[in-house]
């Protein structure tokens, strides 16, 4: 079973650093794109998310194999991390305490035409390795355009949340826990540290799930009028081994796990 990387934070004088750049030299671009709409069903409610058909076919078409498959039923969000990104589609609650890994179709072919901005949707995918997206999707909090655009030949923005991006801040506010190193920043509805110092064992009704990803419409032109922001990153040249180096082996020490894991409570 492959083992799927997570995007690594970026820090907060580079995202400062880069916003002031991107200010002063305009380099945010926007392009139409086409858009089928889906929904995620949460135990927190429900968000909308536009995906780019027309400009992210393989992706789109990668992702809407899960959806259409159920294999999102029942997922939760693994992966939490305030002003950063909240991250799902790779294990499913089974049972108290367990999680379990779902297949994972062949990886798809990285697609990074737009920017890792506020709102949008990416797949999250191996350290080192550009093509190697499957199951696992993340959904920004903020723009993240300076630390994701580039790194790892880009992470690929297939979509947006265009209703209910409320549900996905108030699923960042909630506390994160780390159980046996397995999912280290795991967010839980109505559990308490002293719960966690105690053992209480972990049900449905303390995870983030995601009951079911449904299909609106599968009209592919229907957000002609989306105006995502361009990736213009991909091209430039990382300079020479500096934090963006450091930061590429932090994301190689944050891989997850890709296997059935017993949620086992430190």
């Amino acid at each position: 079973m492959r083992s799927t990387s997570q995007p690594t934070a970026p820090t907060t004088l580079l995202k400062h650093t880069f916003a002031a750049f991107c200010l002063g030299a305009g380099v945010l671009m926007s392009q139409l794109a086409a858009a089928t709409t889906v929904q995620f069903q949460t135990s927190l409610g429900n968000f909308e998310v536009n995906l780019y058909d027309k400009t992210t076919p393989k992706t789109v078409a990668n992702f809407l194999a899960y959806v259409n498959a159920e294999a999102y039923t029942n997922t939760v969000i693994h992966r939490s991390m305030s002003g950063f990104i909240v991250q799902g589609g790779g294990y499913k609650y089974v049972a108290t305490d367990k999680l379990e890994a779902i297949t994972q179709n062949a990886a798809v072919e990285n697609e990074p035409i737009y920017s890792n901005v506020r709102a949008t949707i990416s797949m999250a995918k191996l350290g080192s390795k550009p093509n190697s997206a499957t199951n696992q999707w993340f959904i920004n909090l903020e723009n993240n355009a300076s630390q994701l655009d580039k790194q790892n030949g880009g992470f690929t923005a297939f979509g947006q949340v265009t209703g209910g991006m409320e549900v996905v801040v108030e699923i960042a506010k909630l506390n994160r826990f780390n159980f046996n190193g397995a999912f280290t920043e795991i967010p839980l509805r109505d559990y308490s540290t002293t719960d966690y110092t105690a053992k209480k064992p972990v049900t449905d009704a303390n995870f983030v799930v995601i009951q079911k990803v449904v299909v609106l419409n599968a009209d592919a032109g229907t957000a002609d009028g989306l105006n995502p922001t361009k990736n213009t990153l991909i091209n430039e040249k990382s300079g020479g081994g500096g934090s963006l180096g450091l930061l590429s082996l932090l994301a190689l020490g944050l891989l997850a796990l890709g296997r059935k894991t017993l949620l086992n409570k430190a």
